[in-house]
C-alpha cells in the first residue's frame, strides 16, 4: 500500500502537492469568485491510494460542498476532472468517450501493477507538454461523430445541487427552509442511475449514465439527402445573435466550394448553397446534429427545391416539413359554394315566400290598452288589430303637397290634450 511503513520515505517522494485542482466548468460553477480551502495531503486518491492535496469549495448558492476525489496523475492520464470523473473535452463519461473514439485503455488494478503504471504515466506526462492527453487516449484519432452529438455546450449546474434531506422523506426535518439539503422525493431505488460507482466510472465498465447515453446514440436520428439532385443548399437553424456569415463560411468552406450564404435575422437561419452537391451531401454528413459554433448548438437540414418552395401552405393535412397534422377540434367544415345567378329571376335577399305579397312585411302587433295609435297622416301606425293589412306608408315630408304644416303637439287627440285643455279653461 502507499503509506505503508516499510517504504514510508520512497512513497512520501510520490505523494502529490498541487496549487488548482483539474475541475470541469460544471464542477467550477458559476462564480468567478469562489473562496477554496486547501488541505495539502488530505485524503487518498479513490484510484491509486496515494494521499494528495484536497480542494473544497461550493460552487454557488443553494449549491452542496464540493470536494476533489482522485489526485491529479490519474485525472491526467484520463484527461477527467478531478471530482466528477467527466471528460474534459466533452463532458462525458470515459465509457462513452472510449466507445466513440475506439480507444481500449486497460489501467492495472492490483497494487503492485497500479503503482508501477501509475510511475510510467507520472515520467510520461513530465516529458510531454501538456496540451494532449498521454498513453492510448493521446494516440486515438482527435474526435468522433457520435462524441460531437452528444457533447454538451453548456455547463449543467443542476449537477451541484444538494442531495436530498433524508430526515425530510421520513418526516422529521425541523429546519424548513433553513434546511441545507433538498427537500424532494428520491427517484426509485431500482432505477440503475441511483446506483453509481466511482472506480466503474474511472475505469468505462458498468456505468449507468454511459449506458444510458450509448442507447440514445443508437437511436439518434439521420440526415438523408433528398431525391432531387438538384438541391445544394443547406438550411442552417438557431443562429442567435452571435454567428455571423464570416462563421458559417470558415466552417462549410473546407467541405467544398461555396456560392451564397444568406443570412435571414428576422427568423435566426441561414441558406447555404455548395457549387456541387457532392459538397453539400459532405457538409450535411460531417454537421448534422454536431455543429457547434460560437458555443451554439445549430441546426442543420436540407433546403427545399424551387417547386417546392413555390407551394405555400399545407396540403391534405400535410405540412411543408412533412409531418401530418391533426385536424383542430370546433372549427366549421367548408363553405359550399354560392349558387349560379339566374338574371331573369328576381333577386330575394331575404329568403321570402314570392307568392307572398309585398304587404305582408307591413304587418304589426295591436296597440296596448290605453294607448291611442298616432293622428293619421303622421308616419305609418304602429300598432293595429291583427288579422289586417297595414295601410301603405305616407310619403316623406319633402314629396308632400305644400300645405298646413301638421304639428304632433297641436293635434287635439294626442294623450293629455283634454286636460291640458281643461286646466287651461279652470286657470
Amino acid at each position: 500500500m502507499a503509506t505503508s511503513l516499510g517504504s514510508n520515505t520512497y512513497n512520501r517522494q510520490n505523494w502529490e502537492d498541487a496549487d488548482f485542482p483539474i475541475l470541469c466548468q460544471t464542477c467550477l460553477g458559476e462564480n468567478p469568485y469562489i473562496r477554496m480551502t486547501k488541505e495539502k495531503y488530505g485524503k487518498e486518491c479513490k484510484i491509486c491510494a496515494r494521499p494528495f492535496t484536497v480542494f473544497r469549495w461550493c460552487p454557488g448558492t443553494r449549491m452542496r460542498f464540493k470536494k476533489t476525489e482522485v489526485c491529479q496523475t490519474c485525472s491526467k492520464m484520463k484527461n477527467v476532472c478531478q471530482t466528477c470523473l467527466l471528460d474534459l473535452e466533452y463532458g462525458l463519461p470515459i465509457q462513452v468517450r472510449d466507445t466513440g473514439l475506439s480507444v481500449k485503455d486497460e489501467v492495472p488494478k492490483s497494487d503492485v501493477n497500479k503503482e508501477y503504471y501509475t510511475q510510467n504515466m507520472e515520467r510520461e506526462i513530465a516529458n510531454s507538454d501538456g496540451t494532449r492527453p498521454v498513453g492510448q487516449l493521446g494516440k486515438a484519432p482527435s474526435s468522433s461523430d457520435m462524441l460531437l452529438k452528444l457533447a454538451r455546450t453548456t455547463p449543467y449546474y443542476k449537477r451541484n445541487r444538494p442531495h436530498i434531506c433524508s430526515f425530510w422523506v421520513k418526516g422529521e426535518c425541523k429546519r424548513g427552509e433553513e434546511c441545507p439539503y433538498r427537500h424532494e422525493k428520491p427517484t426509485d431505488p431500482d432505477d440503475p442511475l441511483a446506483d453509481q460507482n466511482i472506480k466503474d466510472r474511472y475505469y468505462g465498465i458498468n456505468d449507468p449514465v454511459a449506458d444510458k447515453l450509448l442507447k440514445r446514440a443508437s437511436t439518434m436520428p439521420r440526415l438523408d439527402p433528398p431525391d432531387d439532385k438538384s438541391i445544394t443548399t443547406l438550411y442552417i437553424g438557431g443562429l442567435g445573435d452571435t454567428v455571423t456569415d464570416g462563421d458559417l463560411k470558415s466552417h462549410f468552406y473546407q467541405f467544398g466550394e461555396i456560392r451564397t450564404i444568406t443570412i435571414v435575422q428576422r427568423q435566426q437561419c441561414a441558406f447555404i448553397q455548395f457549387a456541387t452537391r457532392q459538397a453539400a451531401e459532405m457538409a450535411a454528413e460531417k454537421s448534422f446534429n454536431k455543429l457547434i459554433i460560437n458555443g451554439r448548438r445549430l441546426t442543420v437540414k436540407w433546403g427545399r427545391s424551387q417547386a417546392a418552395r413555390g407551394k405555400e401552405g399545407i396540403k391534405d393535412g400535410i405540412s411543408e416539413m412533412g409531418t401530418r397534422l391533426d385536424p383542430v377540434p370546433g372549427l366549421p367544415g367548408a363553405l359550399p359554394p354560392p349558387p349560379a345567378l339566374d338574371e331573369e329571376a328576381p333577386a330575394n335577399y331575404f329568403n321570402l315566400d314570392p307568392s307572398t305579397s309585398p304587404a305582408v312585411m307591413n304587418i304589426a302587433l295591436p296597440p296596448p290598452p290605453g294607448i291611442n295609435p298616432p293622428p293619421p297622416g303622421f308616419g305609418p301606425p304602429m300598432f293595429h288589430p291583427m288579422g289586417h293589412m297595414a295601410p301603405p306608408m305616407p310619403p316623406p315630408m319633402s314629396m308632400r303637397p305644400p300645405g298646413q304644416i301638421h304639428y304632433p303637439s297641436q293635434d287635439p287627440q294626442r294623450m293629455g290634450a283634454h286636460a291640458a285643455h281643461g286646466s287651461r279653461h279652470g286657470d
